[in-house]
């Protein structure tokens, strides 16, 4: 099992052999720097660098110079227009950052909190580029849009999906070559330990559900999700 995207501030004694690897998601400059330390401590922790749109911008110039052959991904990073966020100031750090992964041919880990349809626009106006809508949350009608985008982009699914019914809709209409899965930890703890701290360890509850969804053995399931992020993440 891969858990694709995790905040972690230690690494946890119980993950170590219950999953395989994990991305270490950065949400600043910081968070990148020490990425970058821990994955030269543990080599199942795979680095991504960048600056979540929701953080101050910054070390975005700086965050070319992090880049070394460690580095699988690009955020995350994206636009988020929940809050009273300076919106115009977040698009052009996420153009910095999706210029960043075209230039090293990385894939993108996109933050798009009620901004799915201004992610995809911008998107559209750039060439190579790959990458995961991390927490998909743009429901049904806009699955295709993204699958349009270059047919590079990936739906990045978590733990709420043990607990939100109209997730598992969703989860049916995603190509399954399309579909990678996400712990996103300390957050979105999946069912049976929703009101917890999450782990990298409890991302097979999400396989799971998957296999359950799509009627599939978890065998069969877990091999068609880790290939998925394999290939997204160039492991």
């Amino acid at each position: 099992m891969i858990d694709t995207h995790a905040h972690l501030e230690q690494i946890l004694d119980d993950t170590r052999g219950k999953v395989d690897k994990i991305v270490l998601v950065a949400s600043n400059f910081e968070d990148s720097k020490n990425n970058l330390e821990l994955a030269k401590k543990y080599i199942f922790l795979l680095p991504a660098i960048g600056i979540h749109p929701q953080s101050p911008s910054n070390g975005i110039e700086k965050l070319d110079k992090l880049i070394d052959k460690k580095v699988v991904a690009i955020g995350e990073c994206g636009l988020d227009f929940s809050g009273e966020f300076d919106k115009e100031k977040q698009i052009i750090v996420f153009r910095k950052q999706i210029e960043l992964a075209q230039k090293y041919k990385l894939p993108l880990i996109i933050h798009a909190r009620k901004a799915v349809d201004e992610v995809v626009k911008i998107l559209k106006e750039y060439k190579n580029i790959s990458g995961v809508f991390h927490c998909y949350a743009g429901g049904k009608k806009r699955i295709q849009k993204i699958i349009d985008l270059q047919n590079k982009f990936y739906f990045g699914i978590d733990g709420n999906l043990t607990y939100e019914d109209g997730l598992i809709d969703v989860v049916k209409n995603i190509p399954k070559d399309k579909l990678i899965l996400e712990t996103d930890c300390p957050y979105l703890t999946p069912i049976p330990f929703k009101g917890e701290e999450n782990k990298p360890a409890y991302i097979k509850y999400i396989y799971e559900k998957v296999a359950e969804i799509w009627e599939m053995s978890f065998v069969d399931t877990e091999k068609i999700i880790d290939e998925n992020a394999k290939r997204l993440f160039g492991l």
